[in-house]
C-alpha cells in the first residue's frame, strides 16, 4: 500500500505541474478517490477488520509462556560421563522468575497496543469513509495531502498489528545459567521468546448437572491431541444465607471431569484453567460457565 501510495503521489505532481484543466481535475480526483476506496476496500474492509479483531480477541484470552532454547543441554558428571538435562534444571530460578515478570509486562503491553492500533484503524476507516462519501470534488481534492499522510499512517499502523499478533523474543540482560552451570555444557547462551496455548472452553451442549453430580467437559479450537493438566474450580453459588462461598477445586489430566457429592438443587459455578507450570507468564481468561443440580 505504501508503494502505490508514493506512485500516485508522484503521478500527481507532475499532471499538476502539467496544469489542472477541468478534465485533468476530474481525472485525478477519480484516481485518488479510487485509490482511497482500494484501501477501503482491502486493508480496512470490514471483515479484515473483523478478522484481526476476533484474532485480537482469542490472544487475549490465551495463556502465554515463556519458551527457552535449547530444552535439553548435555552435561558432564564428575566421572565425566555425559547426561541429557532438561534446562530448567540448571537454570537459575530467581532470574527464571524475573524475566517471567519482563514476559509478563512485555505481553499486557503486546495486547494493549494490539487493543490502540485496532481502534485507530477502525477509527481511521471511519475518516476516509467520510472523505469518500461526503466531499465534492474540490473538497476532497484541496485536502487529498491529508488524506495521503492519513493513509500511510494507516497502512503502518497495519502491519504493526500484524507484527504484534506473534508473541515476540525477550532480551536475556541477566545470565540464567551460571558459569559453574555452564561448565562442561557447551552452552554459551539461552534464547528466551513467548509463546501462546488456546484457551480452554466449556462445551455447553456436554457438560450438565444432575441431582448430587455434574459431568463437565471442554475443548481448545484446535482440540489438542493430549490434554494437559487442567484445574478445575468449582464454588457453590449462594442464595445469601451463608457468610462465605464454598469453594474447591480438582486437577484433571483429560477433557471431562464428573463432580460428585453436590447440593439438589443447587447452582454451582465451574471454572477451567490451566495448572500453572514453571514457565507459566500469564493469562487474565478463564471460561467459567453456572449449572444447576435437579432437586
Amino acid at each position: 500500500m505504501a508503494a502505490t501510495l508514493n506512485e500516485f503521489e508522484t503521478s500527481s505532481e507532475s499532471t499538476a505541474h502539467g496544469g489542472d484543466d477541468d478534465n485533468a481535475r476530474q481525472e485525478r480526483y477519480l484516481e485518488s478517490r479510487n485509490l482511497v476506496l482500494q484501501f477501503l476496500h482491502s486493508d480496512l474492509s470490514l471483515p479484515n477488520l473483523q478478522h484481526h479483531q476476533n484474532k485480537v480477541e482469542l490472544l487475549k484470552k490465551c495463556s502465554f509462556y515463556l519458551e527457552i532454547e535449547p530444552k535439553q543441554v548435555n552435561m558432564r558428571d564428575q566421572n565425566h560421563v555425559t547426561h541429557s538435562t532438561d534446562i530448567l534444571q540448571v537454570i537459575d530460578l530467581f532470574q527464571l522468575e524475573r524475566m517471567k515478570k519482563v514476559g509478563k509486562t512485555q505481553t499486557e503491553i503486546q495486547l494493549f497496543l494490539l487493543t490502540e492500533l485496532l481502534e485507530q484503524l477502525e477509527r481511521g476507516r471511519e475518516e476516509l469513509s467520510r472523505y469518500v462519501e461526503t466531499c465534492d470534488m474540490i473538497t476532497f481534492l484541496s485536502s487529498w495531502d491529508l488524506i495521503m499522510q492519513r493513509m500511510s499512517k494507516l497502512s503502518k499502523s497495519m502491519k504493526n498489528l500484524l507484527s504484534l499478533q506473534v508473541p515476540g523474543k525477550l532480551y536475556v540482560k541477566h545470565r540464567l545459567v551460571s558459569h559453574a552451570g555452564l561448565r562442561g555444557t557447551g552452552l554459551s547462551n539461552i534464547r528466551l521468546s513467548l509463546s501462546t496455548k488456546r484457551p480452554l472452553i466449556f462445551d455447553r451442549k456436554e457438560s450438565f448437572a444432575h441431582k448430587d453430580w455434574a459431568k463437565l467437559k471442554w475443548f481448545t479450537e484446535n482440540q489438542e491431541s493430549h490434554p494437559e493438566e487442567c484445574e478445575l474450580h468449582i464454588q457453590l453459588l449462594t442464595n445469601g444465607s451463608q457468610a462465605e462461598p464454598s469453594r474447591s477445586r480438582q486437577q484433571v489430566t483429560s477433557d471431562t471431569c464428573v463432580v460428585h457429592n453436590l447440593q439438589p438443587g443447587t447452582s454451582y459455578e465451574f471454572t477451567i484453567g490451566r495448572v500453572h507450570t514453571q514457565t507459566f507468564v500469564f493469562s487474565r481468561w478463564h471460561d467459567s460457565i453456572t449449572l444447576k443440580t435437579k432437586e
